[in-house]
């Protein structure tokens, strides 16, 4: 009798410690999901407010003589790039509008501009590296295309 007192013990035992570890994996996953609606609600928030105030450039470059950065730079150099509410980002994920530039042939390069709520190509075009920097004529282009999208 008393090893089936002393199984029967063990068992009870066991079962407390899953019932312990049930309730625990509950509460933790409760928590979770309160921390992750609250994540989505404050991100909701940020978006909004940021779509406010400036529309987010995510500059991608394909092309392996011209860099993302070189083409941000002279973005950046533009006084008509902040006029116009656009600011950079280098999180793709955080990004209103991706210009993405690519090598085309010899001296051509075409970029295009993609709204990335809705992937649409909202504008873009074709140029050429030949009497100036392929980085400052996409900059150039990109102003122009963009102050002739947002006007009525």
């Amino acid at each position: 009798m008393n090893i089936r007192v002393g199984k029967f013990i063990e068992a009870s035992t066991h079962l407390r410690v899953l019932v312990i570890a049930l309730l625990t994996a509950g509460t933790i996953l409760l928590f979770a999901e309160k921390a992750a609606a609250q994540n989505a609600e404050v991100n909701e928030i940020n978006s909004r407010a940021r779509t406010a105030t400036s529309r987010r450039v995510f500059v991608r470059s394909k092309s392996l003589l011209v860099r993302g950065a070189v083409v941000e730079d002279k973005l950046l150099k533009r006084p008509e790039f902040r006029q116009l509410g656009f600011s950079l980002t280098r999180d793709e994920s955080d990004a209103d509008i991706i210009l993405e530039l690519r090598h085309d042939l010899l001296t051509k390069y075409v970029f295009s501009v993609v709204q990335v709520k809705t992937q649409t190509v909202i504008a873009g075009g074709k140029l050429s590296s030949l009497g100036g920097t392929v980085a400052g004529k996409v900059a150039k282009r990109f102003v122009r295309e963009m102050s002739a999208v947002n006007q009525p």
